[in-house]
This record gives C-alpha cells, structure tokens and sequence, in this order.
C-alpha cells in the first residue's frame, strides 16, 4: 500500500493532526526506509528598466564555464560556478520600452486576439504552480512592490498571469506577505466554514442564471460567456483549497513579522528572507517578486529619476545605472548565500531544489532584445556554472519552456517557445 506524504496524511486524517506520528499507521516505518526527497521549488526575480549594457553583460567571446565575470555581476562570484547567464534571448511579440515585466514570463502577441489591443497569456510561475501547487497551502505567491509605477514594470497586478491571461493580484509589501504566509485566522473555524459554505451557494446561482442565457448567444458572446464560466471554474479552484487546509493551522514563522515602511533595498532584502521563509515552510512551493528600482535608487541616495537612468549616456545616469547593477546583485548574491545554507530534511541543501530565474524584459535604454537572464539553483537540472550566447532572438520562452521541463512540467511550448535549450540541459 502506498503510504501519503505528511500533508497527505494530516490532511485526510484530521484527527490525528494532534497527535505524533504513530508505527501502527506505518508512517514511521515509511519514514525511516524511504525518505520523502524535498520537492522542487521555482523562483522568478523580476526588475525594469534593464541593466547597463557595457558592465552587466560578460564579454560576448568568453563562452562556457571558463567565463569572466563583469562589473555588474561581481558580487556574484563566490556564486560563479552555480549561476549561467544567458544572451541573445528576447520576447519576439514585445513593443513597449518601458514593460519590463508584462510579457517576461508569458511571451504573448499583446495583439493576439483580433479587435483588442491587449492580450496576454500564462506566464511560466503559472504552469509551475499548476504542476507544483497541489500539495501546498499556496498554489503560488506573488510578491510585489508599492513602487511599481516608477520600476519600469508596466501593465499587470504582479508578474503573474492566469490561464486566461488575466492579471493576479501582489502582495504588495513585506509586511502584508508575512501576514498572508503565516498569520492564522481570527475568524472561528465554524464560521469560516459557514462563509465558504456561502461563497459556494452564490457561485452556484451565479452559475445556474449564466447557463439560462447560453441560447442563442452570437460568437462572440459566446467566448465572452466561457471566459465567464472560466473565471468561476477559477473560483471554484480556490474555494476548494481554501476547504483543502481550513482546519490546518499555518507554519509558524522562521523569522519575525518585518517592520512597516519598508523602501528600496531593504524591502528587497526582507522580500527575499521571506521568499527563503515561504520555501522553508513548504507554504508555497512557486514565487515571483515584481521588484522596486525607483525606491531602490532613493535609498542608495542617487537622485537621478529611474527612466532617466535608463536613458543613461554617461555621467551621473550611467553611475546610478551601474551602481543599481551591483547593489541588485549583492542582495541576489545573499539569497542565494541563505539558499545554500538552509538545510532539507535530507540534509540537502534548499538551494539544490530551487529554480531561480532573475532578469528583465528590458536590455537597457528602449531595447528589447537580449533581455538579462541569469539562472540559478538546482530545482531544474540545469547546466550552471557557464556563459551562455545563443542564437539573436532565440525566444525567452524556451528558456522557461526548458525550466518547466527540468521541473517535471512535458509542455510542448509556452509562448512563442521554438522549442528546448539544449545547452542548459545537464
């Protein structure tokens, strides 16, 4: 007989939630013989207004492990031979300068869909958390900042988007996150149970009024109607996971509650602590964080405006350009110190089960191709540890394509995916 996993088990033997494992259930003798490997985990790290050409990017002809790092990356060395940047990478379908995040990690036609002139599709976190959500509290979190307006981001809620394309709400601050992963409710169980109880009764009369009016419908009412009854399957989805874990308390915190008023780099930091807590407590096994740039420059005291930055020459924009570049990498650089020392169960290391992707939709200035990509972690089997050049204006999309396919997800594409990266497979 297979034995479930822990979650499983809490789960579909709610009574023994309070008590310890016992030998008569077999759970301890399965535990001992045959140890749950730590799941995989996938991580997107997203920023605007892209990096300084001349010093982010390594040189071009030094390809393979043997690479140098640049100026822009420097504080990534000690790190150097378990992170891979890619070039020659882009959104073939992107046309605004200033989105640096809206198509990242969908690779939509925004004019895809005839008569609208906005259209967007699934991002890749989204295909993940289908695959990887299942057995967590949340199916994924989406960390944002307040400072969206001035990062250089562009339309969506967070950098996520549903199978219909439709924007997902953010969190928008550290200490609204902290809350979400690992407050418990206030409300009694009874009555929450009472309110989803309700939830569900409106979504079926909803349900039933949207099925009376089917008859007839044009086309285009018609697609409009199951975009509607896909927004309630939608619903449905969440509701049921909501009943999934109602009776189970959350993790308790593995570090404590931020303080408010966060900006700049130091929200960055503790979004990153909490994106290594939300890991550690298996409460989410997808996360993407839409970061800030103005703020970020503020609390470096550069003065120069993010989009003027971005529009540097030289002089004090290019400074500010290169000095965002470095101080992003040293605070990646410590995720990925606290991603190695955090250990599994198996005594492996946290950072050998995620797959972290960071970077832009934006090269720098208004230019769209090359986009900054750097890989890290070992959650999908990639090849780390090199410099990689592929061919002007392979598709970004088979970047993710290839990261869903080291995670376990067999997509035949995503985006305007061609097809794998076979050099980023181990």
């Amino acid at each position: 007989m297979q034995i479930p996993t822990r979650r499983r088990f809490l789960r579909s033997t709610g009574t023994v939630i309070a008590l310890p494992a016992l030998e008569s259930s077999g759970f301890k003798a399965y535990a001992a013989t045959k140890p749950m490997a730590p799941p995989k985990r996938v991580v997107f790290l997203g920023f605007g207004w892209g990096v300084t050409n001349e010093t982010w990017y390594p040189d071009a002809k030094q390809t393979g492990p043997g690479w140098q790092i640049s100026e822009g990356l420097k504080p990534l060395a000690r790190h150097q031979a378990e992170i891979t940047v890619v070039q020659g990478c882009s959104n073939k379908f992107s046309n605004e300068a200033h989105w640096g995040s809206t198509f990242w990690l969908t690779g939509a036609n925004r004019y895809a869909e005839p008569g609208q002139s906005f259209h967007n599709s699934i991002s890749a976190d989204q295909v993940a958390a289908a695959h990887l959500g299942r057995e967590t509290r949340f199916a994924s979190i989406q960390l944002n900042s307040p400072d969206v307006q001035n990062s250089g981001h562009g339309p969506g809620l967070s950098m996520s988007w549903d199978l219909r394309g439709k924007p997902m709400a953010g969190l928008d601050n550290p200490v609204a996150a902290f809350h979400r992963l690992f407050s418990d409710e206030t409300m009694p169980l009874r009555e929450r149970q009472a309110l989803l109880a309700q939830q569900r009764s409106v979504l079926d009369a909803v349900l039933e009024d949207a099925k009376r009016v089917q008859r007839g419908l044009t086309k285009t009412d018609v697609d409009k109607l199951e975009e509607y009854f896909q927004s309630i399957r939608d619903i449905e989805v969440r509701l049921g996971k909501d009943e999934q874990w109602l009776s189970i308390p959350k993790s308790k915190p593995p570090i404590p509650e931020p303080k408010p008023g966060l900006a700049g780099r130091e929200e960055i930091k503790v979004m990153y602590d909490l994106i290594i807590a939300a890991l550690q407590t298996d409460t989410t096994r997808v996360l993407t964080y839409r970061q800030p740039v103005g703020t970020l420059l503020q609390s470096l005291s550069l003065k120069v405006a993010p989009h003027d930055m971005s529009h540097y020459s030289a002089g004090d924009r290019m400074a500010a350009s290169q000095k965002r570049d470095v101080v992003q990498s040293e605070l990646l650089s410590g995720l990925i110190d606290k991603l190695k020392a955090v250990r599994e169960a198996d005594g492996s290391r946290l950072f050998d089960h995620v797959a972290l992707a960071y970077g832009s939709n934006i090269r720098s200035i208004h230019f769209l191709d090359n986009c900054p990509t750097l890989l890290t972690g070992g959650g999908a089997n990639l090849k780390l540890g090199q410099h990689l050049v592929l061919p002007k204006d392979t598709p970004l999309a088979n970047v993710w394509l290839t990261m869903l396919h080291g995670i376990g997800v067999a997509a035949e594409r995503h985006g305007d995916s061609t097809g794998l990266v076979k050099e980023l497979q181990a």
